[in-house]
Order: C-alpha cells, then sequence, then structure tokens
C-alpha cells in the first residue's frame, strides 16, 4: 500500500479527475448519471462543490477538540434527510447551470492548489467544523473528501463512457478505511464501487467484513 497521506490522497485524486475528463466534448456532459437526477456537469458541480468544503471550513474557528471520525461522518441521521439531498441536488445543478464543464474543472483545479497551501502549515491536530455541526480532525475530513472524489469518480467515469482513473493513492487510503489498517481486496476498485452502492457483491463484502458507509 502506498503512504499518501489524507492531504496527499485528496490531492492526487483530483488531479486525476480532472485530466481524464479535461478534453470532452461539451455534449458529453448532458450525459444521465446513476445519481438522479444530476447529468454528468451537475455531478461534477457536485464533486467542486465537496472539494470547496475544505476551505470553508478551515476559514471557520476551530472546535476544542473533534468528536467524529471519517466514518461516523457517514452516519444515516439528517445529513442524508430527504431535505440535505435536495439542497445537494439544487445546489448543484445551480452551480452547472452558471459554469460550462471546462470552467468547473478549471475551479476543481484551482482548489486543489489553494488547498495545499492552506492545509499543509496546519497542526496534526487541526479541528474543523463541518456544515453539519461535526466536530473532526482535519485530517479525518480530508479522507471524507476522498470518499467524495472517488466514488463520484466511478459515477462520473460510467456515465461519460471514460475508463476509470481510480488511483493507488485513493485506493488505500479508502480501503484502509472501510477495512482496517493494513488490510486491502484482491481488486480495490471493485470492493470500493461494492462498498458504495456502485456494484452488488453482498458475498465480496460479507467476506471482507467491510466497515458501512451511509450514503446519499
Amino acid at each position: 500500500m502506498t503512504a499518501a497521506t489524507p492531504l496527499a490522497a485528496l490531492v492526487i485524486e483530483t488531479a486525476a479527475l480532472t485530466q481524464a475528463l479535461a478534453s470532452l466534448p461539451d455534449s458529453a456532459w448532458t450525459s444521465p448519471t446513476r445519481c438522479r437526477p444530476w447529468d454528468a456537469r451537475a455531478l461534477l458541480a457536485h464533486v467542486r462543490v465537496a472539494v470547496a468544503r475544505v476551505p470553508q471550513a478551515l476559514a471557520e474557528p476551530a472546535p476544542p477538540a473533534a468528536d467524529v471520525s471519517a466514518l461516523a461522518y457517514y452516519r444515516p441521521d439528517e445529513r442524508f434527510s430527504p431535505a440535505t439531498n435536495t439542497d445537494r441536488i439544487v445546489t448543484a445543478q445551480a452551480q452547472a447551470s452558471d459554469l460550462p464543464a471546462p470552467a468547473i474543472l478549471a475551479e476543481l483545479d484551482d482548489l486543489r492548489s489553494a488547498i495545499v497551501g492552506m492545509c499543509t502549515p496546519e497542526p496534526p491536530d487541526r479541528v474543523i467544523r463541518t456544515r453539519h455541526g461535526d466536530a473532526m480532525l482535519l485530517t479525518e475530513f480530508l479522507k471524507t473528501r476522498v470518499i467524495e472524489v472517488a466514488v463520484h469518480g466511478f459515477d462520473l467515469a460510467d456515465a461519460l463512457a471514460q475508463p476509470s482513473w481510480l488511483t493507488p493513492a485513493a485506493a488505500d487510503l479508502l480501503q484502509d478505511l472501510l477495512l482496517g489498517p493494513s488490510r486491502t481486496a484482491p481488486d480495490p476498485e471493485r470492493f470500493l464501487r461494492a462498498a458504495t452502492g456502485r456494484a452488488t457483491d453482498p458475498d465480496l463484502l460479507a467476506r471482507l467484513q467491510s466497515r458501512p458507509l451511509t450514503l446519499g
């Protein structure tokens, strides 16, 4: 397994996404995705919103202590309620209606560079507050951003008929999160797709004893 930090994994996976999709024609971005009712451009806008949560969180006062892990962040409460999911949908669709896909990709690249500059000086015990009210270590929150970019990367690749670009840095981090330290799946992408509802493979998940996530 690689030894990429959560920050490095986020940067590497985001760069892979923007590079993989940079040359697509405008017509491709109206393709439907499994994340209905988003088309590919709206889903890309949602990824941009998810990554932008990092500088937004760093701009807020730091809570005194962390009380939520990356796994606990994905728990079944109001954050995945119909009202919150509707807000996600509307926000992404509004951004997609204002910007063409190349501009959203450029914003993702700018965010990637900005996040490196913002996060690198932060101490290991830096705590942030998420928009849902969680107090989390910055490193744990960055893991959730890797999930967002990697999992929606599957969705975008499938919708746009592109080869998957899952990077070893993201695959290793997410396997560590979902399986425990130093455990790996024989086929990381197959496992991660099954663990996040992008494929049906209950036998594989049972065999690996994967830790569950709640996703919107």
